[in-house]
């Protein structure tokens, strides 16, 4: 087993999470926040989780400005993290930070009745 693809997802974290705070300029995108990074084990294929506040209109035209950006983004991994073939990239809504504020609300709800 290897821990390249490990390796390359963290990189590919920290990298993106730069270009969105640094270099994408997009309105549309907003508050984003890179989550997590799956690599596929032929490093071929990377599935970039992002994390957006806002409701549902605001996520909606966050991911469609940053798969409109999926090529500058590439582009740019291919020049900071020195790699053979870049992976195809492509990002994926986490809606992981909702669901727990949702199941907090809840527990605050159910603990406010019982007293």
């Amino acid at each position: 087993m290897s821990h390249r693809p490990e390796r390359l997802a963290e990189a590919i974290k920290q990298e993106v999470s730069d270009l969105l705070r640094d270099e994408i300029k997009d309105p549309r995108i907003g508050f984003a926040t890179i989550t997590g990074v799956d690599v596929s084990s032929d490093l071929k294929y990377a599935k970039i989780h992002v994390s957006i506040l806002g409701n549902a209109d605001v996520r909606g035209q966050a991911m469609t400005a940053l798969k409109k950006a999926t090529g500058f983004i590439r582009t740019e991994l291919g020049r900071r993290i020195r790699l053979r073939h870049v992976p195809e990239i492509s990002f994926k809504l986490d809606e992981s930070l909702d669901h727990g504020d949702k199941v907090l609300k809840l527990l605050d709800e159910v603990s406010s009745n019982d007293a």
